[in-house]
């Protein structure tokens, strides 16, 4: 059957490569083995493990998945290029970034298992099976809409794959469809999460009706930067010519998404600190400190300078077209955005309490290995489903009746 032999043709080209994909693979998976063994540490000895406490209920492994979710939603600065306005460039790309997108739903579903004391108790989740607590229920919205955005990202690739590997002509509407859903269904999962966020009304920091268009402009700016790095690592391995126009097509997108999440950065910080209130309490412990607590401080700080930096190289398009410099943005961009939505967006919503107490929160070394390795798994994942693609779109890859 032409279904088992591109299985197998695919599963094929995972143990075709030279030292260096071979040292990715170890080095990877090395990291995985050493989260595992952190979370099954974590998983016998409970949650006392990280730095989380009642006061502070969500930390490193939430910001992360805060983080992932823009990324997984980053795809659609290609799909809306490819599908709806027919750009060869962003065509001959598309599928990367839906691996992309995979990669990053599958880390956002991890963190959120790892993060759970008792991850046994998830199927309580699954429709029809545990109490899913639809509609009421935002987190169950959230699972919704990024499982299926899960499926959706996964299947479009594949149903494109397998009909060039058979040498047959996809059906062009069904992906246009699909393109269509997957658009608006990108769109969805990040709004759900800002919502999830900005539905508690007890942490005023995150009660805020810009929490969803900012959750885009910063998705839009790191998702597509970290497209662009795995794009020039591919395009110097030979494996696959990206070539410089879907390159600077993300590259645009970046330097117009990081001013649009500049300027929501200044609107929030006059609007917490022109008319300071109690409310204004988590961003002024986030920016200044409070009551001589100030940990976060230096991390916020670092963010802005990182985005800011990021921003004007961007803003030249002789420095864009640098691929030295467009390098540094875009790490930059993607690190500074990670700090602004996680350790400077999740953390000081706790901070301070409703009650008024102040507890501060770091990430233990337990967190950050399993951190990594989740992040570590993410990679492997993307790299596979690299692997994978590009032969079969570089037509080396065609089914052979045996």
């Amino acid at each position: 059957m032409i279904l088992v032999s591109f299985v197998r043709d695919c599963v094929q080209q995972l143990f075709m490569g030279g030292r260096y994909y071979w040292s990715w693979i170890f080095g990877l998976n090395f990291f995985i083995l050493i989260g595992l063994i952190n979370y099954f540490r974590q998983y016998n000895t409970g949650l006392i493990l990280t730095g989380m406490s009642d006061q502070v209920s969500w930390g490193f492994y939430v910001s992360n998945f805060t983080y992932l979710v823009g990324i997984a939603a980053a795809a659609v600065m290609l799909v809306i290029p490819a599908y709806i306005f027919n750009r060869p460039e962003a065509k001959k790309v598309v599928l990367l970034g839906e691996g992309l997108a995979v990669a990053a739903s599958l880390m956002c579903i991890l963190f959120v298992t790892v993060d759970m004391g008792r991850p046994d108790r998830l199927w309580h989740m699954l429709p029809f099976i545990g109490r899913f607590n639809w509609p009421m229920s935002l987190l169950t919205w959230d699972v919704i809409v990024l499982s299926g955005y899960l499926l959706l990202n996964l299947f479009m690739p594949l149903y494109i794959l397998f009909h060039e590997y058979s040498e047959k002509d996809s059906n062009k509407k069904f992906i246009f469809i699909a393109a269509v859903v997957s658009m608006f269904w990108a769109i969805s999962i990040h709004t759900v999460t800002a919502f999830l966020f900005a539905s508690n009304p007890a942490r005023p920091f995150w009660h805020s009706a810009l929490l969803a268009p900012k959750f885009l402009a910063s998705a839009f700016t790191a998702g597509p930067a970290f497209i662009i790095l795995a794009f020039r690592v591919i395009d110097r391995s030979d494996a696959y010519r990206i070539g410089h126009k879907a390159i600077d097509l993300l590259a645009a997108i970046v330097a117009i998404a990081m001013q649009v999440n500049l300027l929501m950065l200044v609107s929030e910080l006059f609007t917490e600190f022109y008319s300071e209130g109690t409310h204004s309490a988590s961003a002024r412990y986030l920016f200044f400190g409070l009551h001589g607590f100030n940990s976060l401080v230096p991390w916020i700080y670092t963010s802005i300078l990182m985005n800011i930096v990021a921003a004007v190289i961007l803003m030249v398009e002789k420095w864009r077209r640098n691929n030295t410099l467009l390098s540094i943005a875009c790490v930059l961009a993607m690190v500074g955005v990670w700090i602004e939505k996680g350790m400077g967006f999740v953390i000081p919503g706790f901070i301070p309490t409703p009650i008024g107490e102040v507890f501060e929160y770091g990430p233990t070394w337990t967190e950050i290995f399993i951190s990594l390795g989740i992040w570590c798994a993410g990679l492997l994942v993307f790299t596979i489903l690299v692997k994978a693609a590009i032969p079969i779109q570089r037509g080396r890859l065609r089914y052979r009746p045996e």
